[in-house]
């Protein structure tokens, strides 16, 4: 008898992160292509920080959009607005941050979380019941781990732990990098509004290179002729 080995991963996913919103028209009318064009699942919603009605009425306007091209929209942190203006969930900034947002998101709605700097920390967040653990983000001085760093925490997640793990890319370099590593999804946001060719074509190319390393790590963990025992 052979032991019939757990199946493979799906191919990692897109995590699309907006650039800081305060008037929402001119993303509204990029979304449905951007979202159209690759394999988004979800878009994280960085709002400007500003009173709250004007903080919903920016979720209401964007919603929609995306989840009718199905994918889900997060709101970065604002917990407390998810459910007024219609998002599916929120991301929120560690382990604090998470356990005040679980009674008000679960089980309806997605909390994911990041911050998230020790691995026993990460461990919490999966215990807590986070649907999602990022790793790799920048703090708030703009330090982050280094790419091999990420890369390392994102295969020992993968390897252990059931929840899905997003890795934080900051190029397309990583994002080929973190889907070897075992990302479910990978979030891409800064290098992908900066690029001069457009959003749209950096989309597609970051989505055709995290699929294609994801299909050569998994050729190289079954490689021809071992799958038979």
């Amino acid at each position: 008898m052979s032991n019939k080995s757990p199946p493979p991963r799906p191919a990692p996913r897109l995590y699309l992160a907006t650039p800081i919103v305060d008037d929402p028209a001119s993303l509204l009318a990029e979304l449905p292509g951007l979202l159209g064009s690759a394999d988004v699942a979800a878009v994280l919603l960085r709002l400007k920080e500003t009173d709250q009605r004007t903080m919903i009425s920016r979720i209401k306007a964007l919603a929609p959009v995306v989840q009718k091209a199905g994918a889900a929209l997060l709101v970065d942190g604002h917990a407390e607005l998810v459910a007024r203006g219609g998002a599916d969930g929120a991301h929120l900034p560690g382990i604090a941050a998470l356990k005040e947002a679980l009674p008000s998101l679960k089980p309806d709605r997605i909390a994911g979380v990041g911050g998230l700097t020790t691995r026993h920390h990460s461990m919490d967040a999966g215990e807590m019941g986070a649907d999602y653990v990022l790793f790799g983000e920048p703090d708030g001085k703009g330090q982050r781990p280094s790419s091999q760093a990420i890369a390392e925490r994102l295969d020992w997640w993968a390897e252990l732990f059931e929840p899905p793990c997003v890795g934080f890319a900051n190029s397309i370099d990583e994002a080929h990098d973190f889907a070897v590593s075992g990302a479910d999804f990978v979030l891409v946001g800064e290098f992908i509004w900066a690029d001069p060719r457009g959003p749209g074509t950096a989309l597609v190319e970051v989505d055709a290179v995290i699929k294609k390393a994801h299909a050569t790590a998994l050729a190289g963990k079954n490689p021809a002729g071992q799958e038979h025992g």
